[in-house]
């Protein structure tokens, strides 16, 4: 299972939380890349709710990893 950036975009508007099941559902109704349907039909089967994108893929970067400062652009 590889997830990047571009394919995690595609979840999130996703209902969270939302079972394996219902993730699959959603990403084929929303037009997702068959990448992002087969990273989520590896997940483990089971009944588990994924609360959001982090419970999914723990390495998924958070919106403080993203911070871009006006004053880095000045030199």
């Amino acid at each position: 299972m590889v997830w990047t950036i571009e394919l995690a975009s595609f979840l999130e508007d996703a209902p969270w939380p939302a079972t394996k099941a219902e993730l699959i559902d959603y990403a084929n109704r929303t037009g997702a890349p068959i990448e992002v349907i087969e990273n989520l039909m590896e997940l483990e089967d089971s009944d588990e709710l994924f609360e959001s994108m982090e419970d999914i893929w723990p390495d998924y970067p958070s919106d403080n990893e993203f911070f871009y400062s006006d004053d880095e652009d000045e030199y």
